[in-house]
């Protein structure tokens, strides 16, 4: 099964239809399928619900795809740094499920390991769980999470082979890994490309079983969302 395409277009071809969900890796704007989105901007599809620990920022990542109004609904655990997502979300355009950060995780985990829900005490009593199925366990109450699936997911490997096996660095580690496992299709943007058996076997993190399609990422942009710097002594 040949599952490396010559570019980001052509991975995601035939593929896209309205009202699809999406979902989208990485950890601010470390680790984001930005290849992956920037295509998907420019195919046009619209109303996407679209699920990511956060929301880029203004012009960069999924930033792209609010600013082209592009995304209907977002579920997100983070989106303090777009003003465009605040903008649409303060003025209704845009629909927001708030998660918190450990329960979008096992959400995404879970759907991929084909659970359709699960119990935490995250959340109870506040504003997350209004609406959800509350359960008592040995005295304690939990609120009832959906597991997620994706019709397709986007991520973004430091290193990958042709078959599809992924490595992910550091912080790109958060959120692809399990996002792989939750779509139905899954496409891999991979900054460095290899041929099967090139790779350490212990440090594949996504096996190529996950994997549909694979866009080989030359010269992947590092963005720094915010940069943080010291004066310098003086001379």
């Amino acid at each position: 099964m040949q599952k490396v395409y010559s570019d980001a277009k052509s991975a995601l071809a035939g593929l896209l239809k309205d009202g699809m969900t999406i979902m989208c890796g990485g950890f601010g704007l470390c680790g984001i399928p930005e290849a992956l989105i920037e295509a998907m901007r420019d195919s046009g599809v619209k109303n996407l619900t679209v699920v990511s620990n956060n929301a880029g920022v203004d012009g960069i990542g999924l930033g792209q795809l609010l600013e082209t109004r592009q995304i209907k609904k977002m579920i997100s655990s983070y989106v303090g740094e777009n003003k465009t997502f605040a903008q649409q979300f303060l003025s209704g355009e845009l629909e927001l499920e708030f998660n918190p950060q450990g329960t979008l995780a096992e959400r995404i985990r879970a759907g991929g390991a084909g659970i359709p829900a699960f119990f935490t005490k995250t959340g109870v009593g506040t504003l997350i769980a209004e609406g959800k199925e509350i359960r008592s366990f040995d005295g304690e109450d939990y609120v009832m999470e959906r597991g997620l699936v994706a019709d397709i997911s986007l991520v973004h490997a430091w290193k990958g082979d042709t078959e599809g096996n992924l490595v992910y660095r550091k912080t790109a580690r958060n959120f692809n890994p399990m996002m792989a496992t939750a779509g139905k299709v899954t496409i891999a943007e991979v900054e460095h490309l290899v041929e099967p058996g090139q790779l350490e076997p212990d440090a594949i993190i996504t096996p190529g079983v996950f994997v549909k399609r694979i866009v080989h990422l030359k010269n992947a942009k590092k963005h720094i969302e915010q940069r943080t710097t010291r004066k310098r002594d003086a001379a």
